[in-house]
Order: structure tokens, then sequence, then C-alpha cells
């Protein structure tokens, strides 16, 4: 929200699910940078523009005949972004826990400029909303465990999953808090699902070194413990992750190679919004964070 408060993209729905910070974030945190216990906040700018690219790539390629599944979603604004800029899918679903849904549909039902555009976007019966889920005919909420694959699916489909369709998963910072075994039980479970399909997952990587350990270390005082640490070693042990689960295509690259792919026009436009003397470490903590996508494809697209 501060990122965005300041300029470094627009974002007009986050206002309604996140308070305005009281302290002032460090530019390297906004930029891609992050102090230690900021983790989530890394590579924000670069993260936003990134993931986004590769979802309107998916969207293009298939003229929105399709679905999105964003896993471990929280208080995520794609949905109406995709709404206001007419790239909605067919049918855009969201899980996370439930206690996390129940907030985020709290904020919905309670601020119309959320609730509008689902009801908008909205036809056929009447929109079926409770205390853990939220079914229209294009958004769904779902509350669930992603550690457990067969509660999800069944889950998703009584949400009008349509497994024929081609799907895009995505999830930021999500399987990195699962053990190994179970985040290779949700991609194996993706792949074997849906015939085409792609998948987009941001999070670390290269945590063997220095910098990595330093970063768990920090983690870990504050009670945060990263249980899927093991599969982001490396780009290459990103990729086998996605491989040896049922991906047939794979590709991983850090947030610096990612953050110079941007529009360099955008880039110079938000280096100065902020003055960043750090450039050393912040580049350092690019290369700690990867997006990685994989794909799946009966249909040639």
């Amino acid at each position: 929200r501060f990122a965005v408060s300041v300029g470094y993209w627009k974002d007009p729905y986050i206002q309604y699910f996140v308070r305005q910070a009281r302290e002032r974030k460090a530019p390297e945190i906004n930029r891609g940078k992050l102090e230690w216990e900021w983790e989530h906040q890394a590579c924000y700018y670069a993260r936003v523009h990134g993931v986004s690219y590769l979802i309107k790539a998916f969207l293009e390629k298939t003229e929105c005949n399709c679905q999105i599944v964003n896993l471990g979603a929280g208080m995520d604004t794609l949905f109406w972004r995709l709404k206001d800029e007419n790239l909605l899918p067919r049918k855009y679903f969201e899980v996370d826990f439930p206690m996390i849904v129940a907030r985020k549909i709290h904020n919905i039902k309670s601020k119309p400029p959320l609730s509008k555009p689902i009801m908008e976007s909205h036809s056929g019966d009447s929109l079926l909303i409770d205390s853990h889920s939220l079914d229209s005919s294009r958004y769904s909420i779902v509350g669930a465990d992603l550690r457990f694959s067969s509660d999800l699916e069944e889950k998703l489909k009584k949400h009008s999953l349509d497994i024929h369709l081609p799907t895009l998963l995505v999830a930021e910072c999500v399987l990195v808090y699962m053990t190994p075994q179970q985040s290779a039980n949700l991609l194996k479970w993706a792949a074997s699902t849906f015939p085409v399909a792609m998948v987009i997952n941001y999070e670390q990587v290269n945590m063997r070194d220095r910098f990595g350990q330093i970063m768990i270390e920090n983690l870990q005082r504050r009670q945060c413990n990263l249980a899927g640490v093991e599969p982001c070693s490396s780009l290459d042990s990103q990729r086998e992750r996605l491989l040896l689960n049922g991906w047939e295509n794979a590709r991983a690259i850090d947030m610096m190679k990612v953050y110079s792919f941007l529009p360099q026009a955008d880039v110079k436009r938000i280096e100065a919004l902020e003055f960043l003397d750090e450039k050393e470490l912040f580049e350092q903590l690019m290369q700690h964070y990867c997006i990685c996508w994989a794909s799946k494809d009966s249909s040639n697209l």
C-alpha cells in the first residue's frame, strides 16, 4: 500500500484491504529490496510487473477463454484490476485459509467499490456468499488448506472449476511455507488435473549462500520458519521441482533479471521516486527472489 501511495504502480483497490502504513518503508523495500523483517515485501515493483506480464501473456494466448486459480491469494486485488482492463478470464478463483478468506469477504461486503464490480460481472443465479466462501459467475473465493489437494479440488469443483479449460495457477510466496513434499503434491495435482495449464511461482532462490542463510536466520528469529526452503536452493532446483512433478516445460529467472527486462523508461521513473544509496544490497536481494513458470500444453497453445 505504501509503495502504491508513493507511485510505484497503480492499484486503486489496495486501500480497501490494507490500512495506510504508519511507518515509512525504506526505498529498497518498495523497489525490490527487503530489510530482514519484511520478507514478503521484497521485489515489490519487479514482482508486480513480472507476474502481471506472465498473467497477461496467458490471457492473451487463450483470449480470456480460461480460468485463473490464485493460490494463497490473501488480500490480492488482481480480480478488480483485470476487470478494469477488460481482461477477466471466464472464471477467477482465489484460495486461502478460511480465516483469511473470512476477512476478505467481510471487506468486500462492506465496501461498495469492491462488491459492485463483482455484481457487474455476475450473471445467472443469485450470488452465493457466506463467512468462508463467495461464489459468483466470474469470481470465487474458497477457504481451503493448500496442503490437502483432494479437499482443495472438491471445494473448487463446488464453485464450478472446469478442468477442461486452460488454467493458470499463481502462487506468490506460498510454496516456501509448505514442506517440499506438500508443495510437490500440490504441483503434481495441478499438472495431472488440467490438460492445458500454466503455473507461476514467485519466491526465494539461492538460499544456500551466506546471504540466503542470513535471511533464513532473521526470519527464524521472528518465529517464521520456511518449511519449504530446500527447493529454493537454486534456479535449477526451482525448475527441477516443476519438471519432476509433471510439468512439461519450466523456466526460472531471478528478480534482477526481471528488473532488467522491464520497460526502462518506467524503471527510470520509479528510480527517481526515492533515493536509493544501497545499490549493491538491492542487487543482492533481487538475486535471492525469482519468478518460475511452467506449462503443460496438450493443445499446443
